[in-house]
C-alpha cells in the first residue's frame, strides 16, 4: 500500500533537483508516488528468491533483467541513455547550458541475498519519477539533470562495495581489482565482458569510467532509512549529516592455541 511519506520524499527530492538546476520554479509539481511503488514491485520481481525477499546480484540473469528495466523507464521519462565499461547506466535530461556540470541523482539496483525491495531502488526510480514529474511542469533546466544507476554498490560477488561509484570517483585501483573473484573463479573483467560492459583490461575500464573534472557539480541521493528512527519520531524525511563508514582487516595472531577455559590469561 502507498504510504504518505513516499509523496513526500519524493516531492523533496524533486525540490532538490529544482533548487540545484535552475532559479526560482513556482510550478506545482505533479509526483506520482503510486507509479514508483508499482515499478518497485516489477523491479522486485527480478529476483533469484521469491518475494518480499529480493536477491539480485551483479551481472546475473536478473541483474540483467532489471537493468533493461530501468532502461526502458528512462527511455519513457525521454532521457538520453549511456552506459560505461563499468556497467554504470546514465539517463540524462540535457540543460540549455552545456559549459555548466550536472546535477547527478541516483542509487543501485543489485541486492545482497534476501535483501528488501526499497534499498538502493527507491533512489533509481525515486529519480526517474522526479524528473518526469519536472518535465510534466514544463520546466526547463539550465543544467543537464542526470539518473545513475550505479553497478555492484553491493560487495556480494566480488566481496568489494560501492565498484562503479569509485571507478566514476577515481577512487579504485587496477590491481584491487585484479585479485578480486568471485566464488567460481571469474574476474570482474570476465563476468563484464560476458555482459556486454568491460573492455581490455581492468585498467582500460577504470579510465573510461572516470568522470571527468567540472562535468558534475551536484549530486543528491533519495534512499530509505534503513532503522527506526523516523518511523518512532513520526518524521517524513531526513537529511544526512554522516553516514558509517565499514572498515574490513585482516588480522593475524601468533602464539600457542589452547583450550579457552584451560590456557590462563598469563599464558595467551
Amino acid at each position: 500500500m502507498l504510504q504518505p511519506f513516499t509523496c513526500i520524499r519524493l516531492g523533496l527530492c524533486v525540490l532538490g533537483l529544482l533548487g540545484a538546476a535552475a532559479v526560482c520554479y513556482a510550478a506545482e509539481l505533479d509526483v506520482q508516488a503510486s507509479k514508483v511503488v508499482d515499478h518497485l514491485h516489477v523491479l522486485a520481481s527480478f529476483s533469484d528468491d521469491t518475494f518480499p525477499a529480493v536477491t539480485r546480484i551483479l551481472f546475473t540473469p536478473m541483474d540483467m533483467e532489471a537493468r533493461a528495466y530501468v532502461k526502458s523507464l528512462m527511455t519513457e521519462v525521454g532521457l538520453e541513455i549511456r552506459e560505461d565499461a563499468m556497467g554504470n547506466i546514465y539517463g540524462k535530461w540535457q540543460g540549455s547550458d552545456a559549459g555548466l556540470g550536472s546535477v547527478l541523482t541516483g542509487s543501485h539496483c543489485d541486492a545482497i541475498p534476501l535483501a528488501g525491495m526499497y534499498d538502493g531502488t527507491l533512489g533509481v526510480i525515486g529519480a526517474l519519477e522526479a524528473l518526469a514529474a519536472l518535465k510534466r511542469a514544463g520546466f526547463r533546466p539550465r543544467r543537464s539533470l542526470e539518473v545513475v544507476m550505479f553497478t555492484s554498490e553491493e560487495p556480494t560477488r566480488f566481496k568489494l562495495s560501492c565498484v562503479g561509484s569509485r571507478a566514476m570517483a577515481g577512487a579504485l585501483a587496477a590491481d584491487t581489482l585484479d585479485v578480486k573473484l568471485d566464488e567460481n573463479g571469474t574476474s570482474f573483467l570476465e563476468a563484464a565482458n560476458a555482459v556486454g560492459y568491460g573492455g581490455a583490461s581492468h585498467q582500460a575500464i577504470l579510465d573510461s569510467t572516470r568522470t571527468p573534472k567540472g562535468s558534475v557539480d551536484f549530486f543528491v541521493e533519495l534512499h530509505i532509512e534503513q532503522g527506526p528512527l523516523l518511523e518512532q519520531e513520526n518524521t517524513d524525511i531526513g537529511v544526512v549529516t554522516a553516514i558509517a563508514a565499514p572498515a574490513a582487516l585482516e588480522v593475524h595472531f601468533y602464539g600457542d592455541g589452547g583450550h579457552a577455559g584451560a590456557q590462563l590469561m598469563p599464558l595467551r
